[in-house]
């Protein structure tokens, strides 16, 4: 079984250190989304989508990625999403728009991370030294327990 994690990650990272560990406990490839295409999806059973949160909502370029796929029949999908409030519903958008696009998804991840976005920077931002090792060890659980689940 083939996995892609495809994520955008920007201020501080955050996605990107839930990305990597995912990705090398699952032994998934591990690509930006400005670098991935269409077309490399073919090659995989299940592709993972992670982003931060920005004035609510997953950041523009995970979203125009996945609002630009054609429909895709029996792919499978999962959402991780990094932010400094740690609303659970937060998956829920960037799932929504994979399901729309023909995907089933197959799980959700969400936690808390560092965030000095807008007026947060005043106060030197919130969460900080998020996501932590703990954060960390439950995104390779999740990960893990995903792949169990598809074997």
């Amino acid at each position: 079984m083939k996995i892609l994690i495809i994520y955008h990650s920007v201020h501080h990272q955050n996605t990107l250190k839930v990305a990597d560990v995912m990705a090398q406990s699952i032994e998934a490839d591990l690509i930006d989304v400005s670098e991935a295409n269409q077309d490399m999806l073919d090659d995989y059973d299940v592709v993972g989508f992670g982003s931060g949160i920005y004035y609510g909502k997953p950041h523009k370029k995970i979203r125009r990625f996945i609002e630009g796929l054609i429909k895709q029949e029996n792919k499978k999908a999962f959402v991780f999403i990094t932010s400094g409030a740690g609303k659970a519903n937060y998956p829920q958008n960037l799932s929504n728009i994979l399901v729309e696009r023909g995907f089933e998804v197959i799980g959700e991840y969400h936690t808390k991370a560092f965030d000095t976005w807008g007026y947060l920077k005043l106060i030197g931002g919130i969460n900080k030294g998020r996501p932590n090792q703990e954060d960390l060890q439950k995104a390779e659980d999740f990960a893990r327990n995903l792949k169990e689940r598809l074997y």
